[in-house]
């Protein structure tokens, strides 16, 4: 089963290091990312988890649960926290779905035969509080995610979805955004009163909306 962008994120029932869970019923109204990973006590993925977990305040900020798998069993997932908590100084503070018989990585289409058929690909979806997945993100096992680029992304979602803006190449936030090109001059006039810079009739820049003066 492949997933694209703009589908429904399958739900699923799992049993995770916080209980078992419902997925969707556990996301709530919140965002999610779901990051999976090949499998416990690696050595890329115990520094992960440690800056997963440090990014706690601005997942809140961002109204975003975060929740990880990988193949092993509850009880590997919790020794291997020990050793997180230890090497990494952060506690995880986040579930660790326990996907021993593979049945979510196959609804998410992590388990690459010409990979390793037996352990997930390192693989980070954002998914929206209407359950739809945003972004899909595959990291080959010798690269340490960048977790700096999720929260990027995630913040170009959630400011793309309440104004009629796009952002550019390489955008933080703050930095100028690009009036949506669905969006006419005479529209645009009423959506940003100050005014914009035109570069191109399809590129139009603007201050941020909401970015303080």
């Amino acid at each position: 089963m492949s997933i694209h962008l703009g589908e429904t994120a399958p739900d699923f029932e799992q049993e995770t290091t916080a209980g078992p869970i419902r997925f969707h019923e556990w996301l709530g109204s919140s965002w999610g990312i779901l990051f999976s990973h090949p499998k416990d006590f690696t050595p890329v993925c115990t520094t992960e988890l440690g800056a997963v977990a440090r990014l706690a305040p601005e997942w809140e900020k961002r109204n975003t649960k975060v929740i990880g798998l990988s193949v092993d069993p509850v009880g590997s997932h919790r020794e291997w926290e020990q050793d997180i908590a230890e090497t990494q100084g952060a506690q995880v503070n986040f579930p660790l779905i326990a996907d021993a018989d593979g049945r979510v990585a196959a609804l998410y289409d992590m388990i690459h035969p010409a990979a390793d058929a037996k352990v997930t690909v390192r693989t980070v979806f954002i998914i929206d509080p209407d359950k739809r997945i945003r972004l899909t993100l595959t990291y080959p096992p010798s690269a340490g995610r960048n977790f700096d680029e999720v929260l990027r992304v995630l913040d170009s979602l959630q400011l793309t979805d309440r104004h009629k803006v796009t952002t550019p190449a390489n955008w933080r936030n703050g930095d100028d955004v690009i009036i949506a090109p669905s969006v006419s001059d005479e529209q645009a006039r009423t959506l940003f009163p100050e005014g914009w810079k035109t570069l191109r009739p399809y590129l139009r820049l603007v201050r941020q909306p909401g970015r303080p003066h």
